[in-house]
């Protein structure tokens, strides 16, 4: 529960007025104090990521907002921010407190769930207080177009066992069924993974899209070994057959490519989870534009996390000199992190985002969509990286479609 990282994690959210029992719902499904609880309104101020295990769905994070009708000025900038959860939220949950009626913030919030395609569930609260419930139920899961509906106590825990079995029910379909590279793989097939230790390299372990494929490839019978790129032509020698794949950092590329023979696929970490976390068609796009970029133009450098960054940092450093490099001249950059997005993306030329391992797939796609709705093409690190060098095609190697798409696009 404690380790499996949170964009794996399927993403809940809950939503509702001031008041209306979130955090203590949370209280009652974890049956621990998790959230604080206060009969003062606006006592969430910021969303509040918790991870917990819900049975049988497994590792989640439970979102908790601040309230839907907060007010002033800075209560607005609060609901704006828990709106924006929904860019990450796999199954929306409505609090209502069964004592009112629902009004014009429990349908903004059914509204946006529908156009972004989030299953909403509807849980009335305080059942146990005589004068609830006011709503019926049934006529409010019509109008808001919700999945499902279920009355609880967050109180006294009646309904939450009801609540569990909705969550999992309600879920959707087939989230945590993606595979990172397990689809490319036979049992058996051995796979050499170049995995570099330079500064950027955490002390004492691997880099978390790394230890994720190696996961994936041993959960689907493969057998991985993983070297430094100096020691790689030294492994291929030694392997008694070719392995089936090499899998890279995006940053030795050029060497993975030297060292990995012609008919031996080849990709990279990077790649893989454009693909595990987002489009990667859409990227593979992006990386036309970004062979086209003319000095003077703007890009934006995006990262899903905040690290501390080294002094060959990859997203502050190397690529943009190697983007300099290829256009020739000075571009102008931009960069953001963590759970930041320019909401306006329309004076960019091109956005780079990061391989999105701390992101969940729907706020990776969401970033996607909003890029597209804007006009703007998105590349990632991996395809990025291999463009500029040149041998994007070779890494889509596992994917022939894809690179003939890459290759008929840059004839045309």
């Amino acid at each position: 529960m404690h380790n499996t990282p949170r964009g794996n994690r399927l993403h809940i959210a809950l939503f509702g007025r001031r008041n209306a029992g979130k955090s203590s719902l949370i209280n009652a499904l974890t049956r621990q104090d998790l959230a604080i609880v206060s009969p003062v309104a606006g006592t969430t101020t910021d969303p509040v990521y918790k991870s917990m295990e819900i049975v049988p769905l497994g590792p989640v994070v439970v979102i908790d907002t601040a309230g839907l009708d907060d007010e002033g000025e800075l209560g607005l900038l609060r609901v704006e921010k828990s709106l924006a959860v929904l860019a990450k939220t796999d199954l929306a949950v409505l609090v209502l407190d069964g004592g009112k009626e629902p009004g014009h913030w429990e349908e903004e919030v059914a509204k946006q769930c529908h156009a972004r395609k989030i299953p909403l569930l509807l849980v009335i609260n305080k059942s146990d207080l005589a004068e609830s419930p006011a709503v019926k139920s049934g006529q409010l899961q019509q109008s808001l177009q919700a999945v499902g509906v279920v009355n609880v106590s967050a109180l006294t825990g009646q309904g939450i066992g009801d609540l569990k079995v909705a969550l999992v029910r309600y879920a959707p379909p087939h989230w945590d069924e993606q595979t990172l590279a397990g689809d490319l793989v036979s049992p058996g097939d051995t796979v050499v993974l170049v995995a570099p230790i330079d500064l950027a390299a955490p002390k004492g372990r691997l880099i978390l899209p790394q230890v994720q494929v190696i996961r994936d490839l041993l959960d689907h019978d493969a057998m991985p070994y993983i070297v430094k790129e100096r020691e790689m032509k030294e492994c291929m020698a030694s392997l008694a057959k070719r392995p089936r794949l090499v899998i890279t950092d995006s940053q030795v590329f050029l060497k993975a490519d030297a060292d990995t023979p012609p008919d031996v696929l080849l990709t990279s970490f990077s790649i893989l989870f454009a693909r595990y976390k987002g489009s990667l068609e859409a990227l593979v796009s992006g990386a036309k534009t970004l062979l086209e970029l003319r000095p003077g133009d703007r890009v934006l450098i995006s990262e899903g996390c905040s690290h501390h960054r080294v002094e060959d940092d990859i997203g502050s450093v190397k690529l943009p000199r190697w983007i300099r490099q290829h256009v020739g001249g000075e571009i102008e950059f931009e960069w953001s992190s963590g759970h930041t997005f320019p909401r306006d993306l329309s004076s960019y030329r091109l956005i780079v985002h990061c391989g999105a391992c701390m992101l969940n797939r729907r706020e990776m796609m969401a970033r996607i969509m909003e890029a597209g709705q804007a006009g703007v093409p998105i590349v990632n690190y991996g395809v990025a990286i291999a463009a500029l060098q040149g041998i994007l095609p070779r890494a889509l190697s596992p994917f022939p479609l894809l690179a003939e798409q890459f290759l008929a696009g840059e004839e045309c």
